[in-house]
């Protein structure tokens, strides 16, 4: 039976990945060269996977080695004869299960995190329905599967600290387990408990509600919502402590297009000491995803001005969640996106970096344009934002100086890393860089004078490069104490170093 239990252990992990990725059998088996039934015989616990079939869904699925894993241990068993399987009870299909209303409500109170959701059920089919699969999925490191998991294998999420209570209409009930692993569970609520049995029959709704703890060192602080049944009506709350100042976005996907904002508003409101954040759609379409997710900036300061509570630049600029010289992360080349593969994770990136450039912004005033790369924020991959005096905003992802032009100037410049000092650097006045759209398409991008200096500057963040790398040999950073061009823009003259 330990056969049967690691071959259950792979299929979770192949369906936990699949699930956090949002992609059908169908869809999956294109990437992977596989046929949509033999996906499914293998989820089914009727085909035994093949090494290659596990390799390819691992990097497809971007699983940070998880599924492959998962197989290692399951092929490292010697085979015995298969044993019929006790098929679980039939998940409710898509024409017999309609989500008339599901309404979820997060509450973190500064540790924990209380998720409870409750869906109004109606049963469109023509037998009585006696249980609802749910499940319970954590990612602490979005973006980073190799270091989710491995922190996940450490302290693995367990059921005394989920503290899972479920209910139909107001009545306790239990359930069964389908899947148990590190950071993802699986069950099947059953609606009975040891009063009686309460089946949602044909033609009837119910309310169903269940909700679980999870604390905040396992929790990322992201929230999805994925629309397995026809649903008319979706809603969701986060519900922050105010002192916190917490900031939301959203990112909704579907089956027909890549990755977006929310394309209707989050609203918030202040509820005494408590910030809450409300968004609803109708009739959302089957297979989108709605991911919700936020960041703390007070805590954020409030942490790293225990490590650093001088009144300096770099201290101002580590207070905010900047990451200082000295950190690995800062001479280690970014991980590359697969675009469009990690759209999702991409503009999750972005948009840390654009709140990372607002909170700078508010500190200091950039009068040369401002820029900031993915690992300025602990973030290992290849993307930075631009903001140039003139007020544009420039994205990179996956960027490369194919091409230098034009001579070079000298021009003192700062780092939001080191900002204590400025040190002069030459750069070249034109260059011509090779990028990724975020639909996954090839761009070369020219960039001259000014722009190209803070192009440059990321892009070296980006190859784990710093500016003092850059300078003239016996050439040192002066103090900015010492600098007299806060606030102003570089200035080009007709000549420059050749």
């Amino acid at each position: 039976m330990a056969d049967r239990a690691l071959a259950d252990e792979f299929i979770a992990e192949l369906k936990r990945w699949r699930d956090v990725r949002g992609l059908s059998q169908t869809r999956l088996a294109v990437l992977v060269g596989y046929t949509p039934s033999y996906i499914s015989k293998v989820e089914g616990g009727l085909q035994r996977p093949s090494r290659e079939f596990a390799e390819k869904a691992d990097e497809q699925l971007r699983a940070g080695g998880a599924i492959r894993r998962s197989f290692l241990a399951l092929d490292a068993k010697p085979r015995v004869e298969s044993v019929p399987r006790q098929q679980p009870a039939p998940e409710p299909t898509a024409t017999s299960l309609v989500v008339e209303h599901e309404d979820t409500s997060l509450y973190y109170d500064g540790r924990t995190y209380r998720a409870t959701q409750r869906r109004r059920l109606f049963n469109g089919g023509s037998e009585p329905i006696t249980s609802y699969l749910i499940r319970i999925s954590v990612d602490r490191y979005p973006g980073d599967p190799e270091k989710s998991n491995a922190h996940y294998r450490q302290d693995p999420l367990t059921w005394d600290e989920i503290s899972l209570s479920a209910s139909v209409d107001g009545e306790p009930i239990g359930w069964r387990v389908q899947h148990d692993r590190d950071a993802f569970k699986e069950l099947w609520l059953l609606f009975e408990n040891e009063d009686g049995r309460y089946p949602l029959y044909p033609g009837e709704s119910t309310w169903l509600e269940y909700s679980y703890t999870v604390g905040d060192t396992k929790w990322g602080t992201w929230f999805q919502r994925a629309v397995r049944l026809p649903t008319k009506h979706l809603s969701v709350s986060l519900d922050f402590p105010a002192s916190m100042e917490p900031a939301v976005w959203g990112t909704e996907t579907t089956m027909t297009a890549t990755g977006g904002p929310f394309r209707n508003p989050i609203r918030s409101s202040t509820q005494g000491d408590r910030r809450v954040f409300s968004w609803s759609t109708d009739e959302p379409p089957l297979h989108a995803r709605y991911r919700l997710e936020w960041k703390f900036r007070a805590k954020a300061i409030k942490e790293t001005n225990l490590t650093s509570t001088a009144d300096t630049a770099s201290g101002r600029m580590q207070a905010i969640g900047i990451v200082q010289e000295g950190d690995p992360i800062l001479a280690t080349p970014a991980r590359l996106f697969s675009l469009p593969d990690e759209a999702e994770d991409a503009r999750r990136v972005v948009a840390e970096l654009n709140s990372a450039a607002d909170r700078a912004s508010g500190v200091h005033n950039f009068g040369k344009g401002m820029g900031i790369a993915a690992p300025q924020i602990g973030i290992n991959r290849a993307a930075a934002i631009i903001r140039t005096p003139e007020g544009e905003s420039i994205t990179l992802f996956n960027p490369r100086i194919i091409e230098e032009g034009g001579g070079f100037d000298e021009q003192y410049e700062g780092c939001l890393s080191f900002f204590d000092v400025r040190g002069m650097v030459p750069r070249p006045m034109s260059l011509s860089v090779e990028h990724t759209d975020i639909d996954g398409q090839q761009r070369i991008t020219i960039f001259e004078r000014g722009h190209a200096r803070l192009v440059a500057h990321e892009v070296d963040h980006l190859h784990g490069q710093l500016y003092r790398s850059k300078m003239r040999p016996g050439v040192e950073p002066i103090p900015v104490s010492e600098y007299r061009g806060t606030g102003q823009t570089w200035e080009y003259g007709k000549t420059s170093r050749q």
